[in-house]
């Protein structure tokens, strides 16, 4: 088989495709090493997989994601890692272990109201890997700080105090 050829993934090489899962694999090991994130490679795709469990995770519209960042700034608290997701503008907030909490109808519907939700356990994210970053599909909105990831309430609060001040603003009669 030559690595000049393409294929119909993309019309990569062999050897390009090689390369990028090389370059995941670097990085996963970073991510375990250095972040405690214990992400796999999928090596069909190139991908860094982490199951939901041990981190938990609370994605939403990134213009939200910028709010919840501020106000948690401006609280003098530290963010934690921060996944952007540029072409559907959307951002993941890694967070530590997720709690019950996701099977509470109440946080399901105001987080589900302002397009948030909470990714469940046992479910997979993707962390972002060279190749996304290169492309700017996936990328650090914040970089993980060692192995510190807030509280998994903490971020739902931030997230569920943003959005009932977005629901004040959008109300008649509320200025």
């Amino acid at each position: 088989m030559s690595t000049s050829r393409t294929d119909d993934k993309g019309g990569y090489t062999a050897a390009e495709e090689y390369s990028a899962t090389q370059d995941a694999l670097a990085r996963c090991r970073h991510y375990r090493k250095h972040n405690g994130l214990y992400g796999v490679v999928d090596s069909t795709l190139g991908r860094i997989m982490l199951e939901i469990g041990a981190v938990g995770a609370v994605v939403m519209p990134s213009t939200l994601g910028e709010r919840v960042r501020g106000l948690l700034i401006g609280r003098g608290q530290r963010c934690g890692p921060i996944i952007a997701h540029p072409r559907s503008g959307r951002w993941t907030f890694l967070t530590g272990p997720t709690d019950n909490s996701y099977l509470d109808t109440v946080l399901f519907a105001d987080l589900f109201r302002v397009c948030a939700s909470v990714a469940l356990p046992g479910s997979e994210i993707v962390l972002p890997s060279p190749a996304d970053e290169r492309s700017g599909y996936r990328t650090w909105m914040q970089e993980p700080d060692g192995d510190y990831r807030p509280d998994f309430a903490q971020i739902v609060a931030a997230t569920r105090t943003n959005a009932r001040s977005a629901a004040l603003l959008r109300e008649p009669g509320s200025a």
